[in-house]
């Protein structure tokens, strides 16, 4: 099989309390949620102006008292899920749950890398092109970033396993190096070491808006936890991240303070 540049097309999160993160998300970059009607589960869509971006569901029955935080999980597309879930196991990856289908939307396997940060290989049953939005509007996911406890090694990993390149890295001095990736010519995201009380590796997805400080101002009241920033960043957009009231960690992004 010829190698295939994939790139992220959804986010999807599983939380004790989706009506009540679905409300908060709602009020903070304006989200509308509708239901998936999805047979034996509850999934709600939500839209950005109308474009899906992402869902959420009900953390399943048996996995409430496992200790498992509510958290974002980015899916990657690619050509063939059964054929990606063995090279990612042959890169050292695991296998997270053996790949599967979703009956009329297409098929998955949740991976995580050597690290121990967990996405998920997805390839829709559509053969329609995702409606593509120019790469700053607000509601849609602007930025992916790694945080990792070996972000070289995982680099090599994601790198062989689908095709990413390097863009430019940064010298960000005691905390290593930042590397800026790109899927198909374009910057996607970027790598880097994850901070010495961060728990575990994990991805952070940046959600747009139209400005920063006014977002913040609506995390918190909507009873989530600012807990970096706001600060401006080299391509010259401000940030900051943040804990949903579930503890789902997500952060925004914004050209405007």
């Amino acid at each position: 099989m010829t190698q295939a540049v994939s790139k992220h097309i959804w986010y999807d999160m599983m939380t004790p309390d989706p009506k009540g993160a679905g409300k908060f998300y709602a009020k903070v970059v304006g989200w509308k949620l509708e239901d998936a009607r999805m047979p034996g589960m509850a999934y709600s869509i939500l839209n950005a102006n109308g474009v899906p971006v992402g869902g959420l569901m009900q953390t399943p029955k048996g996995e409430e008292g496992m200790q498992v935080p509510p958290r974002w999980h980015g899916h990657i597309h690619v050509p063939d899920v059964d054929e990606y879930a063995r090279r990612a196991r042959a890169a050292g990856g695991t296998i997270n749950r053996e790949p599967s289908d979703i009956p009329g939307i297409g098929r998955f396997a949740v991976i995580s890398d050597p690290q121990g940060a967990s996405v998920i290989l997805f390839k829709p049953n559509s053969t329609e092109p995702q409606k593509q939005v120019p790469a700053d509007t607000a509601g849609h996911i602007g930025w992916h970033e790694l945080h990792s406890s070996d972000a070289a090694s995982a680099w090599k990993f994601y790198q062989g396993l689908l095709g990413w390149t390097t863009s430019r890295e940064l010298d960000m001095g005691q905390f290593g190096v930042y590397r800026v990736f790109a899927t198909g010519g374009a910057d996607a995201g970027g790598m880097m070491g994850k901070m010495p009380d961060t728990p575990r590796s994990h991805w952070l997805y940046y959600i747009n808006v139209d400005t920063i400080d006014a977002a913040a101002s609506r995390v918190e009241k909507a009873g989530g936890k600012v807990i970096m920033g706001p600060h401006q960043v080299p391509t010259g957009h401000w940030i900051v991240q943040c804990t949903d009231p579930q503890g789902a960690m997500f952060a925004l992004l914004s050209l405007k303070r």
